[in-house]
């Protein structure tokens, strides 16, 4: 048994290769994908460390491939879910009773073979499963991950290490306990980095996991299943089931060991979780926490002064990196008239030099999106601005989906900074810019607060310091992750703790304490070494 408080290594952010030319990286991430083209792979559900298949098998195609086939997936029903509950309720009190250093000790492993033989693994399932190019899978699947496990693993000691003070005679502590029941974790296809967190930040902290990745991500969580289980993770502690989300759902809401949601996808999915979960309140044993980071309409605002090329570099990386595939991802902008000229001329140049096509060709900058439902969505907006008015496409506009789910950056001019673009959130590469007369700055950025629900990330760029904090002070609640002259893309791990509110979730900042301490219960725990021996109290004496 410990008898020390043990101090975790200090993390620090996992360094980025390059994969250029010639690199190491380069050679091993092309040798790595080529092993994974040339061989169709099985994906079973693990549930309670077994593996299940099922008699329904789905095809995986890389979205930019699409008649290729990966593999095939097993998908479950019901019943596979009921099994993936059971084995989480079986695993919960051996895992909750590990001590905290052994349960931090998984991930910090896992950290480690993710830096080292498990890193082009993650990389190349994540360019394949979800048409991620070198740099973006490299970001994502092995340097945030394993920012996220380290990370995590220091900020679960800095909770464990804050507790109350004592008073004479009495010392009190605070134990910081896993949740009663089990967790499902609810997650996206467009980065693998939130997928593995999403369910082994609660498991850090003693909890046990329900988890329902994407359809479109299965490929590269079965990576994440193996990387668990080489780090040492207990059977049963997260359970990975491949079944209809409302089926997931329905199942899991309605047991009443249900303890918890940890959920990043769309927002009304997000609110309809809410309104079941809320439903079944009277069912359950306890109050779930509800854990989400759902929409966004992210903005990016230039004042007069701003550099017009750093402006076109934001929006040429923020809106059409990953497709524009990222919650954070620049999808509408305010610009000056008197700066637009300049802006576009660099925004149009940088368009015209970027590649699209398949992400083994390192060259290619865009790649495909997800599928077909995403493309026919983003498509039906592209269309409807070609002939709305007010409206001018002044880049891209065309698509296909023949080979692969290709659509160009596209970016729409408008009028009115209310115009439907403005205002939903599309999810793919398409930019809308509203370009406003300089003396109606202010009033634009009224617009800009109004036209959308969501309030996850919003860019600045200015020069003047009194201009940076007054628009600072006016946007206050616009944005969860706030960006003064960057894009609004590329939060780190441990730099800027992820997260936004209104309709873009429930701000718990990923990536820091605040997320991880949703996931324990605390017990405040009094201990007195000298107990009063007299019920009586001074001020009953007599005058």
């Amino acid at each position: 048994m410990a008898n020390a408080f043990f101090k975790v290594p200090e993390p620090i952010n996992e360094p980025v290769l390059s994969y250029a030319k010639g690199s190491p990286e380069r050679k091993a991430l092309k040798a790595q994908l080529a092993a994974f083209k040339a061989t169709e792979i099985d994906i079973p559900m693990i549930i309670g460390g077994k593996e299940i298949r099922s008699e329904n098998r789905i095809a995986v195609r890389p979205p930019h491939e699409i008649k290729h086939v990966l593999g095939y997936y097993h998908k479950g029903n019901e019943t596979h879910v009921k099994m993936a509950i059971d084995a989480a309720l079986n695993a919960r009190e051996a895992w909750e009773n590990t001590s905290w250093e052994h349960r931090a000790a998984v991930f910090l492993k896992a950290a480690e073979l993710l830096a080292g033989p498990y890193r082009q693994k993650l990389n190349a399932a994540t360019m394949l499963g979800q048409s991620k190019n070198a740099y973006q899978a490299e970001i994502d699947a092995a340097c945030e991950l394993i920012d996220f496990f380290r990370y995590n693993a220091y900020y679960m000691q800095q909770i464990y290490h804050d507790q109350p003070i004592s008073s004479p005679t009495v010392w009190n502590r605070m134990e910081y306990r896993g949740l009663e029941g089990f967790v499902l974790a609810i997650t996206p296809f467009n980065f693998t980095s939130i997928c593995a967190n999403l369910c082994s930040a609660p498991a850090q902290m003693g909890n046990v996991i329900v988890w329902k990745p994407a359809n479109t991500q299965v490929y590269s969580a079965k990576v994440i299943m193996d990387l668990f289980k080489e780090a040492g993770l207990p059977d049963g502690v997260i359970n990975l089931v491949f079944a209809d989300g409302s089926v997931v759902g329905n199942t899991c809401f309605a047991h009443p060991e249900f303890a918890g949601l940890h959920f990043t996808g769309s927002t009304s999915t997000f609110q309809r979780m809410w309104r079941t979960i809320a439903e079944n309140m009277p069912n359950y044993k306890y109050y779930p926490r509800i854990v989400g980071e759902t929409g966004g309409k992210d903005y990016v605002v230039a004042y007069p002064d701003a550099h017009a090329k750093a402006v076109a570099v934001a929006l040429s990386r923020g809106a059409f990196e990953y497709q524009g595939q990222k919650c954070s991802a620049a999808s509408r902008a305010y610009i000056p008239s008197s700066l637009w000229p300049d802006v576009k001329k660099y925004l149009l140049e940088d368009l015209a030099d970027m590649k699209m096509g398949n992400p083994e060709d390192f060259t290619n900058f865009v790649n495909a999106v997800i599928d077909e439902k995403a493309f026919d969505s983003i498509v039906n907006y592209v269309d409807a601005a070609k002939n709305a008015s007010g409206t001018e496409i002044i880049a891209g506009g065309n698509y296909s989906k023949t080979e692969g789910y290709f659509i160009e950056p596209t970016v729409i001019q408008v009028e009115s900074p209310y115009y439907v673009t403005m205002c939903e959130e599309i999810f793919g590469p398409v930019l809308t810019i509203h370009v406003f007369e300089d003396e109606k700055f202010w009033e634009t950025m009224d617009a800009l607060d109004k036209a959308s629900p969501y309030a996850l990330t919003g860019a600045i760029f200015a020069q003047d310091r009194q201009v940076i904090e007054t628009l600072a002070n006016r946007l206050r609640h616009t944005a969860g992750n706030f960006y003064i002259n960057d894009k609004p893309t590329g939060a780190v791990v441990g730099q800027q703790p992820f997260g936004g509110g209104r309709a873009s979730g429930t701000n718990d900042k990923a990536g820091s304490y605040l997320n991880l301490i949703r996931w324990t219960s605390p017990r405040a725990i009094k201990e007195n070494f000298l107990p009063p021996t007299d019920y009586r109290y001074p001020f009953l004496e007599e005058a």
